[in-house]
């Protein structure tokens, strides 16, 4: 179960830095509109898409769903 909270752990912090990320390439592009800030609001929900699976499949294979 350790194994678990420290590969959730990662992945938020993963999540975390991709979150630095995107808010950095927001500040460069910040002449794009709103057709710049919709795309990457795009693939904010895509990764949390992602890890909501991945957390969704773990519980399962360990019984608690």
């Amino acid at each position: 179960m350790k194994w678990i909270c420290r590969a959730l752990a990662r992945m938020e912090a993963q999540d975390l830095d991709f979150e630095a990320r995107i808010r950095a390439l927001e500040r460069l592009a910040g002449g794009e509109g709103r057709r710049g800030a919709a795309a990457l609001d795009g693939q904010r929900s895509r990764a949390g898409g992602v890890v909501a699976g991945v957390v969704a499949v773990l519980v399962r294979v360990l019984g608690g769903g």
